[in-house]
Parts: structure tokens; sequence; C-alpha cells
């Protein structure tokens, strides 16, 4: 198993567009990369802090590749925008894709490159921390299918989910 965190504006989304890609064997939502210990939302929102909504991806390296995910993630992100995805606006929506193993930073960079992705707004960083989201974030809109959204789910097709 490996872990890579993607940060794609409103984590919700993010979440549950990656829960259901085949080879994806848990997310989490939290706050990547900020000034602080154990945000809370409360401080991404009042500018108490700068970390990313932020997903922890585990994934099965066997099922799914890391260029796969990098794949998936950018037909719902914009990798021009800055600070903003969808509606909403401000730092804690910025995209980043944040790595554990020094290796991956050259894959992303290479995938990138192959598909001739230049001038890009997303953050390519070490995970220095990341906190769990709070309780009500994780998985929300599989308890709120109703709930805000900025990623169209459709863009997984029928043979990557699971």
């Amino acid at each position: 198993m490996k872990t890579i965190y993607f940060a794609g504006g409103c984590f919700w989304g993010v979440e549950k567009y990656f829960s259901m890609a085949k080879g994806v064997i848990s997310t989490k939502v939290g706050y990547a990369n900020g000034s602080k210990n154990n945000p809370t939302y409360h401080d991404l929102k009042s500018g108490l802090d700068d970390a990313s909504e932020t997903v922890k991806i585990d994934y099965d390296e066997n099922i799914i590749s890391l260029e796969k995910l990098l794949e998936l993630y950018l037909r719902v992100v914009d990798p021009f925008s800055i600070n903003k995805q969808g509606e909403d606006e401000g730092v804690q929506y910025r995209t980043g894709i944040y790595y554990l193993d020094i290796n991956e930073k050259e894959i992303i960079l290479n995938y990138f490159n192959r598909v001739g992705l230049r001038n890009y707004a997303i953050e390519i960083l070490p995970l220095k921390k990341f906190f769990d989201a709070e309780e009500y974030h994780q998985n929300y809109l599989n308890k709120n299918p109703q709930g805000y959204c900025h990623i169209n789910m459709a863009k997984l097709r029928d043979d990557e989910k699971k």
C-alpha cells in the first residue's frame, strides 16, 4: 500500500471521487502543510491557518498507479487556478500534491511533463504535516448526498470504479 495526498479545492468532492476509484483502499480528509498543529475548519475559514483542504489517499499500487491517480486528479481540478476551485475561494482551496517519498516527486513532474502540463498552480511538495478534519467532514457527501460539490463524479469512468 502507498499513500499520496491531494488538495483540489473543497475536500468533500475530492474525497468522494477518489473513494470510488478502483485500487483506492481508503481516504481521509484533513488539513495539510499549514502553520498550526491540529487546525480546525474554523481556523482555515477565518484565516487563522494556511493549511490546504487535503485528502489522504491510501492505494494499492498493484491495482492503480500513481500516474493513474494523477490522471484522475487532473480531470477534476483546474490546475491553473490559484486558491480557487469551483465556487470555493481562499488559500485553503489551493491545489496541491503532497508526497511522502522523494521519488514520487520525480514521477509527478515526469507525468506533468509527459501530458504537456506547464505553468500550473499546483503545489508539489513533501508532506510536512497532516491533521484529520473533524468527523462531520469525513465521507461528507455519503452522509449528505445533496451537499455542495464542485466535482463532476461522472468524470470517473465505469471501468475505473470499484
